[in-house]
């Protein structure tokens, strides 16, 4: 009876699935999000988006927090950076969408090593502290730097064309559907690719302990400012779809709640993973939804609830946070391991 995985080759080794059942599972995931556009209506489609969206976001945060250990609150700032990169190509010079993300992401990734310089000398919460300073210094830029950005006042973007087709109008939910999800596969495979690379293990390996990475000949300063470009640059390329698919950018989309909230997904989904990542990203995205549902399904039985959903939402995700750091501190990518090693080895306990 077989108790294990057994490869042949490093190739074999290498694969991103190894077993059938994984194999199988992938193809289900694809089938459904191929087909879900299909049936969906404008409310579950925009869930979808705002979902792909803060995925994106939330995998290049784990980058850098889950995979190298450089803790981030400044992913509100680094996303506005991008958003507004790619809504002010967009309206001044008139720049097509697959221009101005590329830019918009090469922008913060560049405004992302610049902060990330001190991450050489800082770790933990100082570091945290010097990433907050980020998140206030961008939005103080950004709020009265009135030439530039406008200040205060909202960023209109017009609505983006691609390939001849306007993604904006009846029906845009449907498009940008495609558009979120080829950006979000290609974010989720150069993800799980990087951290099958040297540079990947290099940022783990500073992640676990950087002064034997060091030693063991793993140049600290490049690599830290990698994983802070890296990471911005995926931050980047999520505020700049949120510039696009909004066609509205105002800096009260990206203040120190959206950090939390971010940090809260990789917390939740788990830390050092690709796939723990997008779970994160569809739990608290879809956590205000169920909550405000429930609100007015039971506003006829108990009056008043709709007026409480904002404090319940909070008491709710600060509950959650606490839940799975006490419980399982690896989140829902480690309890969704569990489930597959229980049947997979059952009737077996180990």
């Amino acid at each position: 009876m077989e108790s294990g995985i057994f490869f042949e080759s490093y190739r074999q080794d290498l694969t991103l699935r190894r077993t059938p059942a994984q194999k199988i599972r992938l193809a289900l995931v694809l089938a459904f999000v191929l087909v879900f556009p299909f049936f969906a209506d404008n409310y579950y489609l925009t869930l979808a988006n705002q979902i792909g969206i803060a995925a994106i976001g939330a995998i290049g945060l784990n980058i850098l927090t889950g995979f190298t250990g450089q803790i981030s609150l400044g992913q509100g700032g680094f996303m506005a950076v991008g958003a507004y990169t790619a809504g002010l190509l967009a309206t001044r010079w008139g720049l097509p969408i697959l221009v101005t993300i590329p830019l918009a992401c090469l922008t913060t990734a560049a405004v992302g090593a610049v902060f990330g310089i001190p991450s050489l000398r800082l770790k933990g919460l100082y570091l945290a502290i010097a990433t907050l300073a980020a998140q206030e210094i961008i939005l103080w830029v950004v709020t009265h730097w009135e030439a530039v950005t406008g200040g205060t006042d909202a960023l209109v973007v017009p609505p983006a064309t691609l390939f001849g087709l306007k993604l904006g109008g009846r029906g845009a939910d449907f498009r940008w559907y495609w558009v979120i999800l080829a950006f979000a596969i290609f974010t989720t495979l150069f993800a799980a690719n990087l951290f099958r690379s040297r540079v990947g293990r290099a940022l783990v390996a500073i992640r676990d302990h950087d002064i034997a990475a060091e030693v063991m000949g793993v140049n600290l300063f490049r690599y830290k400012l990698l994983a802070f470009a890296t990471s911005s640059f995926f931050v980047g390329l999520a505020g700049a779809l949120t510039a696009h698919y909004r066609t509205i950018v105002t800096w009260e989309r990206f203040t120190i709640e959206t950090s939390i909230s971010y940090l809260a997904m990789i917390i939740i989904g788990g830390l050092g993973s690709v796939s723990g990542s997008i779970y994160g990203a569809a739990f608290i995205t879809l956590l205000p939804a169920v909550l405000n549902n429930l609100g007015r399904a039971f506003r006829d039985v108990i009056p008043g609830i709709a007026g409480l959903i904002p404090q319940i939402q909070l008491g709710v995700f600060g509950g959650v946070i606490i839940l799975f750091l006490i419980k399982e501190p690896e989140g829902i990518a480690k309890l969704w391991k569990d489930v597959k090693d229980y049947f997979r080895l059952w009737p077996f306990s180990y």
